[in-house]
């Protein structure tokens, strides 16, 4: 009785009740690989309760103390008897009581599970936004942070047959994390992708890493195992369509072959050519389906498979009208299709990480992406702990997606004023990229420097694409700046302009001075084309964005709380009059390179 009494005083008196659950992070050195391993779904219908007091980890509901020698005790939770909710979702989405809420919701249910000899089991959550905390069977398995890449805990020693599992899923904007709490997006919450438990053996692989080996030439394949211990031992790569085996001989748990194939058959967007891949070891198999590809940069132009290539884009937010953050395989093949129409090689998936379906479906349709953290705007640069969580993220989005051709950029953040703590926070952040990945370049989006009216942002020394999100003829009005912005620079490498753009609301016309009507965007779209068509170091666009999405601070009677800038409106089915301009203007710059 002295610990439930105790447990309930420091309810109430102490503000550090987080505390006890630090250092059980899941973090990307906790990652699994699930590429073709069998998995059993904990998606469906789970029991919750909104708990905006965080009175579940501040009381351990999931310790579940109902009764204390015999003696019924009075509890705040009733679990099987809460109302049900289809994981994973937003839960914003879900009834209009929660539209605006953004704290902690608990979600229980109860699983069976019957557990096999000399085997180990993982619980993979694909996302939730922001921290997670996980508990099974009256214990804490662990946290995670970031509300946009994936997490893996080890469940093994937990299970029983029949089971309870709880997620408390915090989405409270806080100004330390990665975003901070100033955002210009919705902040959807939930458990919002796959829930699932895998059964691997005792060894097995914990990574798979293959793609085009870096150097300058392109037919030689490289592939690397991580195994989950120690192990020595000998890995089967196999290549059946190349009628290829190769022997991976792994020491102390890692391992990596090299091998030529003259007659490979490089992936692009005109020919997305994938290749079934597996890997074997003595009782554990992986396997995966990947496109061979080479990006770099030489002087100022971006080269695919050795050839130039302009990056014909636009942006793109993970939001759907109906569904929030968590989209469906269907509005992620409807966007890329959407990009296609307007005439797009490639995508700037802003400002986080968005569901590995996107990049797995770009590869197969052909579709060239920016993957990007959210290291957005006013990010606390000076705070080491917000550091690592962003590098956590960034390692995760990479680990993640290594095997996806589709990815040829990682972006380590947006609109950061060019400071001395941003520098040193988002170098590093480059550095980090290029160290674990030299098979992809690496960017941000910057900011104009309204001072030299030039490309000065200092970080550019430590990517190799510049991004560039400059809003001239609308947010800076004087269009007459944007071309002096261009002869004042002198960029030895090249540029993406990674957004421009203007809002307008579907169906609202007007004449071009008209703030919100499609003839004003229109106009805009019309005045930035006939500049950036002539400025030789600019090899790619995607202007903001795709379509309409929420966002709580954009407030007027044109806004209505949604950012007006899409080419297409918010439901995805009427395309205003810019889309239209860029779709002339993307077929006339592919007619060229043709």
């Amino acid at each position: 009785m002295k610990k439930y009494v105790q447990k309930n005083v420091s309810d109430i008196n102490l503000e550090d009740y987080t505390g006890e659950y630090e250092g059980k992070d899941a973090l990307a050195k906790d990652l699994i690989f699930t590429g073709g391993r069998k998995y059993e779904s904990l998606n469906g219908l789970w029991h919750y309760a909104v708990d905006q007091y965080e009175t579940a980890i501040r009381q351990h509901w999931f310790e579940e103390r109902t009764e204390m020698n015999g003696i019924s005790l009075p509890v705040d939770f009733s679990f099987d008897e809460w109302p049900t909710m289809q994981l994973p979702c937003s839960w914003n989405m879900q009834d209009r009581m929660y539209y605006l809420y953004e704290s902690s919701m608990v979600f229980t249910r109860r699983f069976s599970f019957k557990k096999g000899e000399n085997e180990r089991v993982f619980l993979r959550v694909g996302a939730a936004n922001y921290i997670l905390r996980v508990f099974l069977n009256k214990q804490y398995v662990g946290m995670h942070r970031g509300g946009s890449t994936p997490m893996v805990f080890e469940i093994t020693d937990l299970l029983e047959e029949k089971n309870r599992i709880m997620l408390v899923c915090d989405a409270t904007r806080r100004p330390e994390q990665v975003p901070t709490e100033n955002t210009d997006w919705f902040n959807y919450g939930g458990v919002y992708r796959d829930i699932q438990i895998f059964r691997v053996p005792k060894t097995f692989i914990k990574d798979l890493k293959i793609s085009l080996a870096p150097g300058k030439t392109m037919d030689r394949i490289r592939a690397s195992v991580e195994l989950s211990d120690k192990s020595s031992l000998r890995a089967v790569l196999s290549i059946p369509e190349l009628n290829h085996e190769a022997a991976i001989e792994v020491k102390d748990g890692k391992g990596s072959v090299d091998f030529r194939y003259p007659g490979l058959r490089l992936w692009s967007p005109e020919d997305p050519k994938l290749y079934d891949v597996s890997v074997s070891i003595p009782g554990d198999k992986v396997s995966d389906t990947v496109g061979f590809r080479k990006v770099e940069v030489v002087g100022r132009d971006i080269l695919l498979n050795g050839k130039p290539v302009f990056l014909r884009g636009i942006s793109c937010h993970e939001d759907s009208f109906v569904n929030g953050k968590a989209v469906s395989e269907e509005e992620c093949i409807q966007a890329i299709n959407d990009a296609k129409e307007l005439g797009c090689n490639f995508m700037r998936l802003a400002h986080y990480p968005h569901t590995e379906k996107m990049a797995k479906l770009a590869d197969k349709m052909g579709m060239l992406l920016w993957e990007e953290i959210p290291v957005y705007w006013a990010i606390r640069f000076r705070r080491p702990a917000t550091y690592r969580d962003a590098e956590n993220q960034l390692l995760e989005l990479i680990t993640r997606d290594y095997n996806r051709a589709s990815v040829i950029i990682w972006s380590v953040g947006n609109e950061n004023a060019d400071s001395d703590e941003r520098l040193s926070f988002m170098r590093r952040l480059a550095d980090t990229a290029h160290r674990t990945d030299k098979t992809r370049l690496v960017s941000a989006a910057c900011l104009v420097s309204m001072q030299k009216l030039a490309i000065a942002d200092r970080l550019a020394a430590h990517i190799d694409v510049i991004g560039l999100n400059e809003y001239y003829g609308w947010y800076a009005p004087d269009f007459t700046q944007l071309p002096k912005l261009f002869e004042n620079s002198n960029p030895d490498k090249p540029v993406v302009i990674s957004e421009f753009g203007a809002d307008a609301l579907y169906g609202h016309r007007g004449s071009r001075s008209d703030k919100g009507t499609e003839d004003c965007m229109a106009d805009v779209y019309e005045k930035q084309i006939a500049t950036l068509r002539t400025i030789p170091y600019i090899k790619g666009i995607s202007p903001w964005i795709l379509y309409d999405f929420r966002c709580p601070r954009r407030a007027s009677v044109i806004q209505q709380y949604f950012n007006r800038k899409g080419l297409i409106d918010a439901e995805r089915k009427h395309k205003k009059l810019g889309f239209f301009l860029m779709q002339e203007f993307y077929r006339e710059l592919k007619e060229q390179a043709e």
